[in-house]
């Protein structure tokens, strides 16, 4: 510092300062609680000011702080990657989809500028070189996360050859003690992609597609509106907790799937020129939020404790606005009575919650009629019913909800997936259940069911066209469906609401006409309150345009051919 005039020795410190406290803000997120809108917004600010403040300083006085501070390149990475982290979980709390975009013009920035590849034995600033490469591949890692929100797979796939050999590059340079965990990464990601990829989509030459399920205009199924439809989807949580089934990062594939069925598809911002660097903060004045938002705000837990989940839906509950709806969807391993009693709702098992971060008990003495601890049980959910509730359950532990009382004169909707499914699709249960995949892409259910593994784009939407046509038809008999005016009908007029309950009677007229399901109860979904056979299930029409689409997929020798007054 001797050399510099005191211009550049202001400047640097003050670069030197703003960095110091980006860390420092940066490092107290994660001391913030996750749940609630209110308590995080005013911290948030403070962070993206400062970083903001950084970026920019750094671009104006880029050749001063090169030349007389040896700022590195990976530095700027840092700084690039830590904005694109603020983006990412800022997307986490206000379920915003354009915020991805924003993480992703960031982190495609990186890699197009070569941030990280030119790490040298001097570039450590007092840590060891093998950090910096731990730097490098934590990187990739989130990034491949916000590629795999966005659906854009082929830089996914790109991200994660270039990942494994920077991870073998690690492992053989410098044989760390994190080398299984960086494998293990790995190993979970390929994994992923591979059951992800569960059908593939070909264009014209034979080239697989991306084709995206979260909502538009397109996908949004009509409905006659009605005074009585007044709720709006506004907290969903979404709990994750299957043993077997495929994850990356802290996403099943059930949550991946459900998390963008429920969010509107996110609007390309054209004024971003490629790997450029946007540098606004997101607004935190409440007049800036706009009246209506577009995604209800989610929640995802991943392998939660008992009480964290209930922490999180008393904070989804507080927050419902008047005529907000609460959604819940459990995807999670059934746990089992040790008894056949069935003297209360809590005698029939639930879900798994996880048990490794709760308290220890077993030096407690319980008596023997003590329940298991760590289980969402039906009954856990009845002081949550006293505002609409609207529950999916995807275990083969769903049935046991139906038990849950309508107490309090709220609306409530309890959709539960099969308990089993058949021994040919008994391979299906790593890759997704199967309700969440009719929920979250009735097409690719169906094609599944078949053994269809690829399809071309014209056999696609030919046969997505089919679908609609079955989902208006379903919305149409269900408005005129007599007795739901306090469970299903308020919740009609919630986009997403109305497109989950017209693709679970989708899913229950399929799986009904299919041989390998029809003649077993526990095969089948079920409802709370049932929906009725004769006006909807087993209209003719619903038959008719399900047995369409199958016979356009070629699928008609596993489907049991309707009558022919029918036809």
């Amino acid at each position: 510092m001797a050399e510099l005039d005191e211009n550049e020795r202001r400047i640097i410190n003050e670069f030197c300062q703003l960095q110091e406290k980006s860390k420092q803000l940066f490092n107290g997120l994660r001391d913030l609680p996750q749940y609630g809108h209110k308590q995080w917004q005013a911290y948030f600010g403070r962070t993206f000011d400062v970083y903001t403040k950084l970026w920019k300083f750094q671009q104006q006085h880029r050749q001063i702080l090169d030349v007389k501070y040896d700022l590195k390149r990976w530095q700027i990475g840092e700084i690039a990657s830590k904005i694109g982290q603020l983006y990412y979980h800022y997307y986490l709390r206000t379920s915003e989809t354009n915020y991805l975009n924003e993480a992703f013009s960031f982190y495609s920035a990186i890699r197009a500028r070569s941030y990280y590849s030119r790490i040298t034995k001097e570039d450590h600033h007092g840590g060891s070189k093998s950090d910096l490469v731990v730097k490098k591949l934590r990187y990739y890692a989130r990034f491949i996360v916000v590629c795999l929100l966005l659906k854009k797979m082929k830089l996914v796939r790109e991200l994660v050859r270039e990942l494994s050999k920077y991870v073998d590059e690690y492992t053989s340079t410098y044989e760390p003690d994190d080398q299984l965990e960086w494998s293990l990464v790995l190993g979970e990601i390929k994994s992923f992609l591979e059951a992800d990829a569960i059908l593939n989509i070909l264009d014209a030459d034979s080239n697989p597609m991306v084709i995206s399920h979260r909502l538009s205009p397109l996908t949004t199924p009509p409905v006659e509106k009605c005074p009585a439809m007044d709720l709006t989807l506004q907290e969903v949580l979404i709990f994750g907790n299957n043993n077997d089934q495929v994850k990356f990062s802290e996403l099943t594939l059930d949550m991946f799937r459900i998390l963008q069925t429920l969010e509107r598809e996110p609007q390309e911002d054209a004024s971003y020129q490629a790997y450029s660097l946007p540098s606004r903060a997101p607004s935190m004045e409440a007049n800036d939020r706009p009246l209506k938002r577009e995604n209800p705000h989610k929640y995802l837990l991943y392998k939660p404790t008992l009480s964290q989940l209930l922490v999180f839906l008393a904070s989804g509950f507080k927050e419902l606005p008047l005529n907000g709806a609460l959604l819940l969807y459990i995807s999670a391993d059934g746990l089992f009575p040790s008894s056949s009693s069935t003297e209360d709702r809590y005698d029939m098992g639930g879900v798994c919650t996880n048990s490794k971060r709760e308290p220890d008990q077993s030096g407690i003495k319980r008596g023997s009629q003590v329940k298991e601890l760590n289980c969402l049980y039906p009954g856990d959910l009845i002081p949550f019913m006293r505002k609409p509730l609207f529950l999916i359950v995807d275990s083969d532990n769903s049935w046991v909800f139906q038990s849950v009382p309508q107490l309090f004169g709220q609306p409530l909707v309890i959709l539960m997936s099969p308990q089993d499914v058949p021994s040919q699709y008994q391979d299906l249960h790593p890759k997704g259940g199967l309700l969440t995949l009719f929920l979250h892409s009735p097409l690719t259910a169906i094609c599944v069911l078949g053994k269809i593994r690829e399809i071309p784009y014209h056999l696609w939407e030919t046969g997505q066209a089919f679908v609609d046509r079955f989902l208006a038809e379903a919305s149409r008999l269900l408005t005129r469906v007599k007795g739901i005016e306090s469970s299903y009908l308020p919740f009609l007029g919630d986009d997403f609401l109305r497109l989950l309950l017209l693709r679970f009677i989708f899913c229950c007229v399929a799986l009904r006409l299919h041989r390998a399901f029809k003649h077993w109860p526990a095969l089948l979904p079920r409802s709370q309150p049932p929906l009725p056979e004769s006006e909807l299930l087993l209209q003719s029409s619903l038959e008719r345009a399900m047995y369409t689409l199958v016979d356009h997929l070629e699928l008609s020798s596993i489907f049991i051919e309707p009558s022919r007054e029918i036809l």
